[in-house]
Parts: structure tokens; sequence; C-alpha cells
């Protein structure tokens, strides 16, 4: 019995300090409202702070000051030297930071969330703002982040200009192609003349399976809208399915049909293609 309770102590005890254990494995995408430490530099110290986004700025780093961990895993803190916020926008890279466990808030001089966040929150539940988040975790590639946003923006008002659009992007993302096809119809319905649709349906049939609508999507979209942006791209992607399919015959006549091997960006990419079918 003794055996089997120090067996418990000694497992609590371990598992409570890599529970504490700071783990550089989280991107600044990932942790909006969150206490976050840097690697430490080479005199161990580790530069601290709160990630939060602004409406304006984006992902922004307020600075709280640096700490060092003592042999007992004790953060000792270093306070900021310059008084007032120090603030940082943030750039979503491959920088990965660690969040901060709770149980060294207190040594650290902090509660949970800063006081002054509260006032980044007033809008929190509009639909303006869980549209705008949605559009920026999407455009940050968080795309399951962004649905969470999006979904509760459709609850409010499906009708929000572009919100369909962004739940057909986030769909797309999460390999939800069917829900994405759904949602973009309906988005044409409002919108009918919009490239950017388009193209977002266009990659869902791809990748629902459905080549065949996805031509005629092409079709319609190089013949009724004016708006060509995306007229190349989607050539591209519907010849990346017949590539896909080794099928050389149909790979060829969309060349000629589309002539995608003369755009200037996806040209290269369509003679790569064609060296490898001529290999395999």
């Amino acid at each position: 019995m003794k055996k089997l309770i120090l067996f418990i102590v000694l497992f609590s005890t371990i598992y409570s300090v890599a529970q504490d254990k700071l783990n550089f494995n989280t991107k600044f995408t990932q942790s909006e409202d969150k206490w976050v430490a840097f690697s430490a530099d080479s005199l161990g110290s580790h530069i601290f702070g709160f990630i939060y986004i602004d409406s304006e700025a984006g992902l922004t780093f307020d600075y709280s000051g640096s700490f060092k961990i003592d042999s007992n895993g004790k953060y000792l803190l270093k306070k900021k030297e310059m008084e007032g916020a120090i603030k940082h926008r943030l750039q979503p890279n491959n920088v990965l930071v660690a969040i901060i466990p709770e149980s060294h808030f207190a040594e650290l001089g902090v509660s949970k969330f800063p006081e002054w966040l509260k006032y980044y929150k007033e809008d929190e539940n509009t639909i303006e703002r869980l549209y705008k988040w949605g559009y920026m975790y999407n455009g940050w590639g968080e795309c399951a982040k962004a649905l969470e946003f999006l979904e509760k923006a459709n609850k409010i008002n499906p009708d929000y200009k572009g919100l369909r659009v962004e739940l057909g992007f986030s769909y797309n993302c999460l390999g939800q192609s069917q829900k994405a096809i759904s949602i973009l119809k309906a988005a044409l319905k409002t919108e009918p003349k919009d490239a950017y649709i388009y193209k977002e349906l266009l990659y869902s049939q791809i990748h629902n399976d459905q080549l065949d609508d996805a031509v005629k999507t092409y079709d319609k979209v190089v013949a009724e809208i004016a708006d060509k942006t995306y007229n190349a791209e989607n050539a591209f992607n519907i010849l990346g399915v017949y590539f896909r399919q080794k099928n050389i015959k149909k790979f060829n006549e969309w060349i000629k049909k589309t002539q995608i091997d003369n755009d200037k960006k996806f040209g290269p990419y369509v003679e790569r293609l064609k060296k490898e079918l001529s290999t395999n």
C-alpha cells in the first residue's frame, strides 16, 4: 500500500511539472488572449507578454517584461525597464511561443486577462466583429478557428455581405467541399457576377470529384463574367485534375482550349507538368 501511495505521489509530481513546463509549440495565430513567452536568450531570460487582436492593427503583442526560471522551476520576474504600454504588431510567421501556465501568473504579477483587454471586447458579439475575426483567421490559414466566428455570424445574419464566401473558403480549407458548394451557390444568388465566388466554387467542385461541373463553371465565368482575374488560376486547377488522372488527351485539349501555357504566371508550371507526363 505504501508503494502504491508513493507511486501516486511521484506520478502527480511528474505530471504537475510537465504541465508547468514551457512548450514552444504555438504560433502567434493560435495565441489570441494568451500570456506567452519567447524562447530564452543566451542568459536564460524569456521575454513575455500578452497577445491579443486589435481590430485595426491585427495580432498585437503587449510586452510585459522578462523572467528567468530557477532550479526549482520558479519564475523570477524582471519588469520592463520603461513605464507605459509597449506594443508590437505581429506578422503571422513560423515563430513559436509558449503559453505560460496559469500556475505561474502570480509569480509574474499578472491575472488571466489584463484589465485593459475589456476595451477590446466591447463589440465581440456583433456580426461585424465576428465576420472580421473570421476573415483574419482565414487569411492566416487558421480555418477551423475562423469557422467558429463565421458560423456564429451566420446565425445572426446569413445575408451579411461577404459572409457566405468566407464560410465557403473555410469549408474548402478544411476539406468540407460539399458544404462549400452549398454555401457558395447560395452566395451567387445575391452576387451572381462575383468572380471570386466562382473561383471558390470551382475549387470546391474539383475537390468534390465534380469535374464536369467545374468545367461548366469555368465556361460560364469566361463567357459571362467581366472580371477575368481568376480565369488562369481556374484553368490551371482543372488542368491539374487531368494531370493527376494521367489523361494526356484531355490534358492537351484543355491547354489548347484555355491557352494556359501562355500565361505568365502558370505557363512555366504547365511546362513542368507536360514534361512529367511525357516521362511517365
